[in-house]
């Protein structure tokens, strides 16, 4: 069975690509970091991509637990946009805060000047709504202070240097080499098939909290992916149960679902599995789904972008770009 997604009305903007010198504004949309230290190791992956580093103004301001206030968290993002010398925006972390600096963004500013912007956990609000808002293409990858180990940075230069057509699969393991079978990074079909559409996902929490906001994408004929962290099955159920009464799965052409870390039973006695809870949303769908990919709080952090058209296979678990991210 495949199905095809239908194009978004909006169009869609593609931000340049990376090279060797590129100035990345450094930001923190979200969380508080506490520690120079954290600060500095960032800076070192930075430089080792042969970027150029420049802090926002506001990058180590703390406000209980966000990095500073809404309005000056939104003006450094503002102001990097604006800034001819910055090529890419890159939160240090994630955490909690970016769902309260949207309405602070310069939407039209952004729209005008289009950059990379990437990030995962909590910057999805970020990366979803300046998506929403400007069709300009964002990325769910790396935030600053993940591991930068070589495949993840193989990944992120593909999509980010190069403008590569990435198709991803699940790697196997490396304890997996000396066993008869697959033990990690197992894949499950949901319901076979391809799909073609617009890539749109990230976090399973915030994603569903844009839902009725203005900031949520339009996700007609789209494939979404979504993971999570720390979430006991009933609340990943609560998640899914609301994405499903707002019409959101009944427009989807394909899904996938990601990892979910530390995502565990409470404790009583009959909860459902993570399993069965998404089967019980996905399958009655009859669109190309599958469980397990490697997209989550795990390593590596790889690089999607956001609202490009990509194919999918359920039966193999693999996302084939249709076209560059980046011009």
């Amino acid at each position: 069975m495949s199905k095809q997604g239908q194009a978004s009305n909006e169009p869609i903007i593609k931000p340049s690509k990376l090279y060797p010198g590129a100035g990345v504004g450094l930001i923190a949309p979200a969380g508080a970091t506490f520690l120079r230290e954290d600060l500095n190791i960032v800076l070192d992956a930075v430089k080792a991509l042969g970027l150029v580093p420049y802090l926002a103004p506001h990058l180590m301001d703390r406000y209980g637990y966000l990095a500073g206030k809404d309005e000056d968290r939104a003006a450094d993002v503002n102001q990097f946009f604006a800034d001819p010398k910055i090529n890419f925006l890159l939160p240090l972390q994630g955490g909690w805060g970016c769902s309260r600096m949207l309405p602070y963004l310069d939407y039209n500013l952004i729209k005008k000047n289009p950059k990379i912007i990437i990030g995962f956990s909590d910057i999805t609000a970020l990366i979803l709504a300046i998506y929403a808002k400007t069709g300009l293409v964002t990325f769910h990858g790396p935030n600053g202070l993940t591991a930068w180990r070589s495949d993840q940075t193989q990944s992120f230069r593909d999509v980010l240097f190069l403008a590569k057509k990435v198709t991803y699969q699940n790697q196997a393991a490396s304890e997996d080499s000396d066993r008869l079978m697959q033990v990690k990074n197992r894949i499950q079909t949901i319901t076979p098939g391809k799909a073609r559409g617009k890539l749109i996902g990230g976090n399973l929490t915030i994603l569903s909290s844009l839902v009725g906001t203005p900031y949520f994408p339009d996700v007609e004929g789209a494939i979404l992916f979504v993971e999570d962290v720390g979430e006991q099955i009933y609340r990943i159920d609560r998640l899914m149960t609301h994405l499903k009464l707002a019409g959101v799965f009944d427009k989807l052409a394909g899904f996938i679902f990601g990892q979910c870390t530390r995502c565990t039973p409470d404790g009583d006695y009959s909860s459902l599995t993570l399993e069965e809870v998404i089967w019980d949303h996905i399958q009655p769908l009859k669109i190309a789904a599958w469980y397990g990919a490697t997209i989550g709080h795990i390593e590596p952090v790889l690089t999607f972008p956001i609202g490009i058209n990509v194919e999918i296979d359920a039966t193999t678990g693999t996302i084939q770009m249709l076209e560059p991210a980046v011009v």
